[in-house]
């Protein structure tokens, strides 16, 4: 079929280039088509009818392609940036980001997701700054930094969720004689995508009143009881109020979907398939503008129906074994490791777990996906495979 392609021409110094080509559906080629495709390029004009197999295809066919991180060698890694990489101004963070094989060498994870393993060494701090992306840090093991979201000092344990909308001021703080490693989840691509990015350093260093080790962040103390709303409580902001929600609370409400199952009472989303999405206590939406985050527990021999969705998702295995397929992809995944479901690619699991490889005995799975911005914009869609 007819192709164009943004290579830049010497001759005409237009980056269109047009080439007719004898297929169906695409106009004879002709000498007079050879002279309107020069006219086209030489005014930067591109015709529908040689890309709307590419820009409206018959299903979203995503740049990214399914892939898997191994935790064990993404820590080695972080780890042997520790002694190597200082954090401080310049590169701010020691922040490793997931690269998508098929997106370039960008580090982005998908086209709209950010993914990075942090690591922070005994007593060191990250310094303050703010942007306008969303982001957020999940614990998949170890305790001993708080993170402090304006002024307010979070603790950082196994389990934990901890958001934080965009445009908040941030530092972190190792408290311990131990390093410890997490992971970032920021809508990083997406705003550099829409080139509405904003970022500015903050102080150098933290106070020390920020400095202290509460157990509880003064967040949680005001939101964090299930079910009441402070009705002091100032008009929403973008994001939720709530900056830590704690494993024991996720865990539990796992735990109970499951046993109210066995019950023959329901709770579940599918057969042995517990799962619950981390919400705004304000409001009940999602805990970021742009990015959802939900917990997934599988009980040991459960399979999972393939599902289909518009958008991208990234998944942390937090305990237990199992078998996730990707699209053709099929791995055997443990403890820690990352991987991608790109936009409309199948997605389904089976549980291996069990006593020996996860507290819960089954396979729980930490999920961040880009389902509110396709919801905002209506173009979410789900299909589960027969």
């Amino acid at each position: 079929m007819t192709e164009s392609s943004l290579t830049p021409d010497i001759a005409t110094g237009s980056p269109v280039r047009l080439q007719a080509v004898a297929a169906e559906g695409q106009p004879e080629v002709t000498p007079a088509l050879e002279e309107l495709y020069r006219g086209f390029e030489r005014e930067l004009l591109v015709p529908l009818w040689t890309e709307i197999g590419d820009l409206m295809p018959a299903h979203p066919r995503s740049r990214a392609v399914p892939h898997l991180w191994r935790w064990e060698r993404l820590r080695e890694l972080a780890a042997q940036a520790g002694d190597a990489v200082p954090v401080g101004r310049g590169g701010e963070r020691r922040a490793i980001a997931l690269a998508n094989p098929s997106l370039g060498g960008r580090p982005f994870a998908t086209p709209t997701l950010w993914a990075a393993i942090q690591y922070l060494m005994p007593g060191e701090d990250a310094p303050e700054h703010r942007h306008t992306q969303h982001a957020f840090r999940f614990v998949v093991e170890g305790s001993g930094v708080w993170t402090v979201v304006g002024g307010d000092p979070v603790p950082m344990n196994r389990g934990d969720f901890l958001p934080q909308a965009g445009w908040n001021w941030h530092a972190h703080h190792n408290a311990t004689s131990e390093p410890m490693a997490w992971i970032d989840g920021l809508d990083i691509p997406f705003q550099y995508l829409t080139e509405a990015q904003f970022f500015e350093f903050g102080r150098d260093g933290i106070g020390d009143t920020e400095r202290i080790t509460p157990e509880r962040s003064r967040s949680e103390r005001l939101w964090g009881h299930p079910g009441l709303r402070p009705l002091s409580a100032a008009p929403a902001t973008p994001g939720s109020p709530l900056l830590s929600y704690k494993w024991e609370y996720t865990d539990a409400a796992l735990r109970d979907q499951l046993l109210l199952e066995r019950e023959g009472y329901g709770g579940t989303v599918g057969p042995g398939h517990a799962a619950v999405r981390y919400s705004n206590p304000h409001d009940g939406s999602d805990v970021l503008p742009t990015i959802r985050a939900e917990f997934h527990r599988v009980a040991r021999g459960a399979e999972t129906a393939p599902v289909r969705e518009t958008g991208s998702s990234v998944h942390q295995v937090f305990d237990g074994s199992g078998v996730v397929t990707v699209g053709d992809r099929s791995w055997t995944v443990a403890r820690g490791d990352l991987f991608v479901v790109p936009s409309w690619e199948p997605f389904s699991v089976r549980s291996e777990a069990g006593a020996s490889d996860s507290d819960s005995g089954a396979l729980d799975l930490f999920r961040f996906s880009d389902a509110p911005v396709f919801e905002a914009l209506r173009l979410d869609r789900t299909l589960k495979d027969a």
